[in-house]
């Protein structure tokens, strides 16, 4: 059944047009597949599979290859759907969470079905073949009952609207919904209090609460033009700024960066650098590769794509003074704050520069293990057919996509490599992501 939508332009825009459809497998980004009665594809947000419901167009055209929309109306609910515990979610609500109506165990399965069917359709893998139980494992204490939402996110990125209130951007819109709390932001984030004051000027607030220490920080973007309000939040912060001309980010007052602590170290990551967002990632991620790798006294190791040296500190503690590692990392300020994180270690060297750039100029013909941690898009094939003539004996993928892994997985087959074990995490609850760690070796020669 579907209600037209008025008459638009001469794109023949069918956004606004509604349709009852029965909802198919989930796919990757957090939604399901359906299909209208003519057979055109349809990404359903706000849905889970085996439902029935009636959805509205979002985006797309009578002649797109496919069209979004949301479930307005569930008209025959699976057992796995819950009452969406935040107010702000739903259709053209906050963007920020994608499955706060899935209970959290079917929030893992549907990422597990995710998994699977990169793998399958990307690589050529099966579960079994990629050596992964189908499992995502939750993060130690976010196992919690359904309507229950963990509080994970040490990091979060406000947008400010005109009138200057914090919120979080609708999907795919710059569309801003203001908030006054978000669920699933930790304590640490929550207690500053962004969500209760204005930020007159200010195109975007990112407050971070170090799960690693008591250090706060927020990084403001003011608008063209805009100058920076006299900051004064719930509990003591450090204030940097994002420049206009060239989006660099500086210091205005207080520590520029925070301190966090994984496997036994502190890490330095400074003017709001990557670190992991769930407070229990680097620590859970530092153990699987590590089991994964299992280094040896006296092994050399590459840990690319390395910020602030987190793999590289763990690897280095196992090898010994023996041993050597080599980080390689484009951020100038991730390179300095691993450094400087790293300095107790001199078996530890770290080169800034793009990996497939720095890499080469290295001459390293041979390493033991390998590490890498590329950003979304993964390594690529370059990348990858590089890696796979340096003989390691083991190599640990972390990848936040599951189908930059799958793509890259299927390059290292080519190259002479496999998996040897797979683990899925779920590191961000109530959205689309999940972190996979694949540990690989080489391809047995035939005797």
């Amino acid at each position: 059944m579907q209600t037209e939508p008025q008459p638009s332009s001469e794109q023949a825009s069918l956004v606004g047009a509604e349709y009852e459809v029965e909802v198919g497998p989930v796919a990757h980004g957090g939604h399901c597949v359906a299909r209208t009665d003519e057979g055109q594809v349809l990404f359903v947000r706000h849905a889970l599979p085996g439902e029935k419901v009636r959805v509205r167009v979002t985006e797309g055209e009578a002649d797109s290859r496919f069209l979004r929309a949301d479930a307005v109306e569930i008209l025959d609910a699976s057992k796995d759907r819950v009452e969406a515990p935040c107010p702000y979610a739903g259709p053209g609500r906050c963007g920020g969470c994608d499955w706060q109506h899935a209970k959290p165990g079917a929030q893992r399965r549907l990422k597990g079905e995710v998994i699977t069917e990169q793998l399958q359709r990307l690589a050529g893998l099966t579960p079994e073949e990629a050596g992964w139980d189908g499992t995502v494992m939750p993060a130690p204490g976010d196992k919690l009952p359904a309507g229950e939402v963990p509080a994970w996110r040490s990091r979060v990125q406000y947008a400010v609207d005109e009138d200057g209130r914090a919120g979080l951007r609708k999907h795919r819109s710059h569309d801003i919904e203001p908030v006054d709390h978000c669920m699933i932001a930790t304590e640490a984030v929550s207690e500053l209090g962004v969500e209760k004051r204005t930020w007159p000027q200010i195109a975007t607030v990112e407050a971070i609460g170090a799960s690693g220490s008591g250090d706060r920080q927020v990084v403001l973007a003011p608008r063209p033009g805009g100058r920076l309000p006299l900051v004064e939040l719930d509990k003591p912060v450090s204030v940097l700024r994002v420049e206009e001309h060239d989006g660099g980010v500086h210091r205005v007052h207080g520590r520029a960066f925070v301190r966090e602590r994984a496997d036994g170290r502190t890490y330095r990551v400074g003017m709001g650098g990557f670190w992991q967002v769930h407070p229990e990632a680097p620590q859970v991620l530092v153990e699987a590769v590590m089991q994964g790798l299992m280094p040896r006294k006296g092994d050399t190791a590459l840990d690319l794509y390395c910020g602030v040296g987190l793999f590289a500190g763990a690897i280095a503690e196992r090898v010994g003074e023996t041993g050597a590692v080599l980080g390689i990392e484009s951020g100038k300020r991730a390179v300095e704050d691993a450094r400087h994180n790293l300095k107790d270690l001199p078996r530890v060297r770290i080169e800034q520069g793009k990996v497939d750039q720095v890499l080469p100029r290295t001459h390293i013909t041979e390493t033991n293990l390998i590490v890498l941690d590329p950003p979304r898009a993964g390594a690529g094939k370059q990348v990858v057919k590089h890696l796979a003539t340096l003989g390691a004996r083991r190599i640990a993928y972390v990848a936040c996509d599951p189908a930059a892994l799958a793509r890259d997985l299927a390059y290292f087959r080519e190259a002479g490599y496999k998996p040897r074990k797979l683990r899925a995490f779920d590191l961000f609850p109530m959205t689309h992501h999940v972190e996979c760690v694949a540990i690989l070796e080489p391809i047995a020669k035939p005797r």
